[in-house]
């Protein structure tokens, strides 16, 4: 959030000043969402015109890209209390210089509130959040502001709590309206974060999540100032993406005959392949279809009819995550960022980045996963060819042989295979037939080296647009396990991984029923249930596994590596006892 940008006083230059009459101009005539979506989108933020200039629509897009300040002000009970530094005005200047126009800004309310009326927010949390909402404003970021955890800590108690968890609700926000009514239009404020109700049917949390948007609606507009055509984001119940979830947002909407209203929904991936439990290890035509549908669906229901959208939060659930091995393969959660873009650009939709901590690092300042990130930039703009795998594995133990990888061209065109600077040469490095990329046993032997454990060359397959797809030669052999013994902490297994990586673990009784805590299938979560230990050469049960498996009844555990070795593998729980065996 960057180089200092006033929403008034700020002088634009010719160029920007035709930007942004070119933008009234599409709002006039009516472009399609889709349009004004992809011309406004593209413009440098700090030539934007003040938020006012365009019509809701267009300054929905004009805050494509958006980012999350996750696990910040939205933390219990404070600000570092989960692990993140106090944010700064170098965080923002920072996400600002690299590219995005918006930001979302998450505040949980209660530990800094009174519990009973008159529902009083401490003056020092309040000026912290204006401090920091400023700092970002200062920068020419777009500032989407919000109640977030409160949702499960006392609204979630409206259906047995009416009166109070309304009025508390108003009281919330009658006191940020009244701090932000003079801030620039650039602010939004956003009603409620994943509204959820307990012991509720949807069609019964649908009423209240209705009544809570009405309520802020009307709190804010009668406080004045800016706030009285202030966009504001009204979200569906559970920021669910589900048709009904849509079609009560969009009722609401129409009731409230406002036409600065911006609709939220938040996107984490079909729920097997987010988390890597059930077997979900891959991007498959399952994953994709449940992200192509949900984006037809908004697009069909929400920003076809002109209503703009704002995808408060994507990504995958806990992934990456810098505490544990990531869950999700790295090549595979690059093809769902690259999907993602480009259905969200096709859409017409405006995207936050849920980043906790994981994508940027706070205290440095720097990316963790450069690849990831700059996998995730790219899609804003264009789309990125990919293949079914980002490894090809080499068994040490046999004869180097072809390998065949199907290219995902995405719409491009396949421009050829690189190692570094030096491009193979089709015919004798590799043969391409139809998507079919295959490479040969010469060039492999070649790339293979000393065939040492792990990767042993990295080579490109380019497209004609976006990013190049990597692919890691890599050498490995079947992973070796030892017998270990451990109690209900847990169990480390020893294990040689000699190059190989784990996808997954299946779990089953001798009657064949499943075991571990996700009982509903044999393949149970990935660090949740088992994680390996590359550094220690170990692989971890962990304790909510094994407290999970009955006494005395022995389990078969199959992992299930990238390279398509398994491993069989037995353990025993007794009393608090557990004994892992080879077999």
């Amino acid at each position: 959030m960057k180089g200092t940008h006033h929403a008034t006083g700020h002088r634009r230059n010719g160029l920007g000043r035709l930007l942004g009459l070119l933008v009234a101009l599409i709002a006039v005539i009516g472009l399609t969402s889709t349009t004004a979506f992809a011309v406004t989108a593209h413009r440098d933020a700090s030539t934007a015109p003040t938020l006012r200039a365009l019509s809701p629509m267009s300054a929905v897009a004009a805050m494509q890209p958006s980012w999350n300040l996750g696990n910040t002000l939205d933390a219990i009970p404070d600000e570092t209390s989960w692990g993140n530094p106090p944010a700064t005005k170098a965080l923002f200047d920072t996400i600002k210089a690299q590219g995005f126009r918006s930001v979302r800004i998450p505040v949980t309310w209660s530990g800094h509130q009174s519990a009973t009326a008159p529902y009083t927010i401490d003056a020092a949390w309040m000026n912290r959040v204006k401090q920091v909402v400023d700092w970002a404003l200062a920068d020419g970021l777009y500032v989407v502001l919000n109640i977030h955890h409160d949702s499960w800590q006392w609204i979630a108690t409206m259906p047995t709590d009416h009166d109070n968890v309304l009025a508390r609700f108003k009281a919330t926000w009658t006191q940020i309206a009244a701090t932000f009514k003079d801030s620039p239009q650039r602010l939004l404020f956003e009603s409620n974060n994943e509204p959820q109700f307990n012991n509720t049917t949807d069609a019964q949390g649908n009423q209240y999540n209705n009544e809570l948007n009405t309520a802020f609606h009307t709190v804010v507009r009668q406080s004045g100032g800016n706030n009285a055509t202030r966009l504001l984001i009204l979200p569906s119940l559970h920021t669910n993406a589900g048709q009904d979830f849509l079609d009560a947002l969009v009722s609401e909407m129409k009731s409230l005959n406002d036409p600065n209203l911006v609709a939220t929904v938040h996107f984490y991936g079909w729920y097997p392949f987010s988390v890597n439990v059930s077997g979900g290890t891959q991007f498959d035509a399952t994953a994709q279809k449940d992200m192509s549908d949900t984006f037809t669906r908004i697009r069909n229901t929400l920003t076809s009819k002109g209503i703009p959208v704002y995808l408060g939060e994507y990504g995958l659930l806990s992934y990456p995550d810098s505490n544990h091995p990531p869950r999700v393969e790295l090549g595979e959660g690059l093809k769902y960022f690259e999907q993602f873009g480009y259905e969200a650009r096709t859409a017409g939709v405006t995207t936050a980045l849920w980043d906790a901590f994981n994508f940027l690092n706070r205290t440095t300042l720097q990316w963790r996963d450069p690849a990831l990130i700059n996998q995730i930039k790219s899609s804003w703009t264009t789309r990125s060819g990919t293949a079914s795998s980002d490894r090809v594995f080499l068994a040490k133990s046999s004869a180097i042989t072809a390998k065949t990888l199907t290219l995902n061209p995405n719409g491009l065109t396949f421009r050829g295979l690189w190692q570094g600077n030096t491009q193979l040469v089709q015919g004798r490095d590799y043969t391409l037939s139809g998507n079919q990329l295959t490479l040969t046993a010469d060039v492999l032997t070649r790339l293979a080296g000393d065939r040492a454990y792990g990767v042993n060359a990295t080579i490109e397959a380019r497209f004609s647009q976006g990013l190049p797809w990597k692919v890691y030669v890599t050498t490995y052999d079947r992973p070796v396990l030892s017998n270990a013994n451990g109690t209900t902490n847990g169990v480390t297994i020893p294990t040689q991984f000699r190059g190989d990586l784990l996808a997954t673990m299946e779990a089953t009784y001798a009657d064949g029923s499943n075991a571990g805590p996700t009982n509903w299938t044999p393949y149970q979560e990935f660090n949740a249930a088992f994680s390996p230990d590359y550094p220690g050469n170990a692989l971890l049960l962990t304790s909510n596994f094994v407290n999970s498996l009955r006494d005395n009844a022995p389990v078969t555990l199959t992992f299930h590596f990238w390279s398509g070795a398994t491993v069989t593998y037995h353990v025993t729980k007794s009393g608090s006892s557990v004994t892992g065996t080879v077999g």
